[in-house]
């Protein structure tokens, strides 16, 4: 790794990094604040959901119902909502670090400094995975932040399977942004980066929400990964974390390992 490059990445993209933990943490927060006025109906509640269609509950990760202020953040909040601002962040970061550099020159001059291009590469990746690990780091504290807030005593929080609900996410945004870096290596245009990238992860995304609305059709999540995470299901103790989390940890590792040596190897735009 370029230490130089990196301190001057991050230098450039912490503000924006930055926007999307205090964005996260604002809505993490948001959910704890809530909580209260949910839990006083949660026998309503969860009576609605016995009575709408299976299918439905688990496509939006409420199967855990509302008992539980860690069943209500998991379906609520990282069952949708930390989804679309995690693929959103792995797009457009990944797509800045790598195709858009090319697409406007620049590309050029960080190869013309003393390093190489998988150096360059690896670097950028790491760039990419801090900024992933710092969003997830700052939503996990002001998870343990708004329970001490907004319910009461952290003794009664389950902090294990909430850390362990965290640490699924960041391993699937890790196998997703490792496809989304392999695509931003390989393109030489910024906007068909951005374009491939959004239709392979809400593609993915698409097979697993669909996979999830009928037993007809739940063939469909075995061909996506994000049926890996199920915060739901984290929660209730009702998944294995081990398969999953080495699964999307390999997705990941192999999609940045291939970037590096491909973007080694392919022709660069002059």
């Amino acid at each position: 790794m370029n230490s130089a490059l990196y301190k001057h990445m991050m230098s450039i993209h912490l503000k924006g990094m930055m926007n999307y933990a205090f964005g996260s943490a604002f809505y993490i927060l948001l959910m704890f604040w809530l909580f209260p006025s949910f839990a006083s109906n949660n026998t309503a509640l969860d009576d609605l959901l016995k009575n709408l269609p299976a299918g439905l509950t688990n496509a939006f990760n409420l199967g855990s119902g509302f008992g539980s202020v860690e069943a209500f953040i998991s379906g609520e909040y990282y069952g949708l909502l930390l989804v679309l601002i995690l693929s959103i962040f792995c797009i457009l970061f990944t797509t800045q670090l790598m195709a858009k550099l090319v697409d406007q020159g620049a590309m050029a001059y960080l190869l013309v400094v003393p390093t190489t291009r998988s150096k360059v590469a690896f670097t950028q990746s790491a760039v990419f995975v801090t900024g992933l690990f710092l969003i997830i780091m700052v939503t996990t504290l002001c998870g343990f932040a708004g329970y001490a807030l907004f319910i009461g005593d952290l003794s009664n929080f389950h902090g294990d399977a909430y850390i362990q609900m965290n640490i699924a996410a960041f391993l699937l945004f890790f196998a997703v942004g490792g496809i989304a870096f392999l695509v931003s290596s390989l393109a030489n245009d910024e906007k068909k980066a951005l374009g491939i990238s959004a239709v392979l992860t809400f593609g993915f995304f698409s097979l697993d929400f669909l996979g999830k609305l009928s037993d007809q059709i739940h063939w469909l999540r075995k061909l996506s990964y994000f049926s890996l995470y199920d915060p739901s299901g984290v929660i209730g103790g009702k998944v294995d974390l081990a398969f999953p989390w080495v699964l999307l940890a390999l997705i990941g590792f192999v999609t940045y390992a291939s970037a590096i040596v491909l973007f080694r190897k392919r022709d660069l735009p002059l």
